[in-house]
């Protein structure tokens, strides 16, 4: 499985918000620091905000901050709520022939389901160690 530039950015928000413990940071810091798009990490921080994972807070000493415990947001979570699909496989489109008596897809999703259940084990927290917040310092 190969998970989304939306579901990676995702990723690299909270671990940062994570690392900062409870200090604020602004979209433009990130934007730098990974140098990525602030159109679309706008999106990513706004769907974030939306599941309550971010606080945003407005103003001229706004900013952003993780809205929950980092201990809190499993990584399982973050890939469920972040992608599209999780369909491993499109057996529809175009149909396939053999889709009927195909063993393909359930081994696929039986895969798949062990891989999130394993992500399960583990929340953003566990992804902060000192090299993060020294790294973060950085940017801060």
């Amino acid at each position: 499985m190969q998970l989304t530039k939306h579901t990676d950015y995702a990723f690299r928000v909270l671990i940062y918000l994570a690392g900062l413990e409870g200090q604020k940071t602004t979209i433009l810091t990130i934007t730098e620091a990974f140098d990525i798009s602030k159109t679309h990490l706008m999106k990513v921080v706004n769907a974030l905000v939306n599941k309550g994972w971010i606080q945003s807070l407005r103003g001229k000493n706004g900013g952003i901050k993780l809205g929950v415990a980092a201990s809190e947001i499993s990584l399982r979570a973050v890939v469920e709520y972040m992608e599209n699909t999780l369909d491993p496989i499109n057996c529809e489109s175009p149909m396939c022939r053999i889709s009927g008596a195909c063993l393909l897809k359930p081994i696929l999703v039986d895969a798949q389901n062990q891989y999130l259940d394993y992500l399960g084990n583990f929340s953003i927290e566990d992804l902060i160690n000192q090299n993060t917040t020294q790294v973060l310092k950085i940017y801060p």
